[in-house]
């Protein structure tokens, strides 16, 4: 069994009365936000809807920490470790800076046509949990099979770059030196840098943004970046998220580690106390283009759980006349990216990032 649902088929959830509201604001009801006086208000505009954006996003950086600023905004200094001629395409090993003292080890896959002189669109492959080669599984360098999105877009002729996430394999920064505040807000400083990166390329066409996809961490990892970085107009999450609430029955302790946010130990056993879940950042995404992976059989993240929050961020969505821009895929597997829906997804970015072919 195979589907691949749009929003606009999701269904109704007869426990929606039951699931607790976050802030104070319901997670089911998005539209509902407050005014600067705190009086309760249901949205009928995105620009009535942007009060409870900035309350959802002051939540999250509650949490992973602020999101730096300019005077993080070195000079990106970029190097090239190795290159490896890979027939279509040519893998290069750099490094490039994204704050002061902070290098980031990352896959940058560039299609010969691009060195040729044509202009072509770029995407940013963020990797699953992977400790032992990292960012490599994304380049086909090894790991499990289903995870070589960055060699597959750069064979269907888009340049991709596959950053390393801290703390992960043989990138491990020293989080306090850095003065960042979680393993999360790195990971998105630094693919936020990335993407300064691509657009200093001359060979990368940005005129349609870029778009960001990853699988596992590397799906909630594209979703975190993407509510921070409007330059990201399509997002891939494939075994990604599901709600707090829902994640492990509520058990939370994954997340309280070192390289994602250590201050989620202040609600251990409380998730619905948590200033953020994905019901809302889904939200923050509309109108831009939203593939989501959740297999029937993922033990990681429930798939029932990412249809909840779907129904509940398609009233953002249809807010802005872009309802058909969210696509949940439900193959019938485990804690994968299959074939079906990892090339549809790819159509997907060709779509946006290509409108003209």
């Amino acid at each position: 069994m195979r589907r691949l649902l749009f929003a606009l088929a999701l269904p109704c959830f007869a426990c929606a009365d039951e699931i607790p509201p976050i802030r104070g604001l319901s997670r089911t009801n998005l539209l509902e936000y407050k005014t600067a006086d705190g009086t309760k208000k249901i949205a009928a505009t995105p620009a009535e809807w942007d009060f409870r954006r900035k309350e959802a996003l002051a939540g999250f950086q509650q949490v992973a920490g602020p999101l730096p600023g300019a005077e993080m905004r070195c000079a990106l200094d970029p190097q090239v470790i190795e290159e490896v001629d890979c027939g279509s395409y040519v893998r290069r090993l750099i490094t490039y800076t994204s704050q002061p003292g902070g290098k980031v080890p990352a896959y940058l896959c560039i299609p010969k046509t691009a060195l040729a002189g044509t202009k072509i669109p770029a995407v940013l492959c963020l990797h699953p949990t992977e400790n032992n080669i990292g960012h490599m599984v994304v380049v086909g360098l090894g790991g499990r099979p289903h995870r070589q999105y960055a060699q597959e877009l750069a064979e269907r002729g888009f340049v991709t770059l596959s950053p390393s996430y801290p703390l992960l394999a043989k990138y491990q920064p020293d989080l306090k030196a850095l003065h960042m505040p979680s393993g999360t807000m790195k990971a998105i400083w630094d693919n936020v840098r990335g993407l300064d990166y691509l657009e200093s390329l001359p060979f990368v066409d940005s005129a349609h943004g870029f778009a960001a996809i990853g699988h596992s961490l590397g799906g909630h990892n594209a979703i975190f970046t993407a509510v921070f970085d409007e330059r990201i107009q399509v997002i891939v999450s494939s075994c990604g998220f599901d709600s707090l609430l829902d994640y492990y029955g509520g058990n939370i302790k994954g997340y309280v580690q070192e390289r994602y946010m250590m201050k989620m130990q202040d609600y251990l056993g409380r998730p619905q106390d948590v200033p953020w879940d994905h019901y809302e950042l889904i939200a923050c995404l509309a109108p831009r283009h939203v593939f989501v992976n959740a297999p029937l059989k993922d033990a990681n993240f429930r798939w029932q759980s990412v249809d909840r929050i779907a129904t509940a961020a398609l009233s953002l969505f249809k807010l802005h006349q872009a309802e058909s821009r969210l696509k949940i895929a439900h193959p019938d597997s485990d804690h994968d990216f299959p074939d079906t829906e990892r090339f549809a997804s790819y159509e997907l970015i060709k779509r946006v990032l290509r409108p003209a072919q």
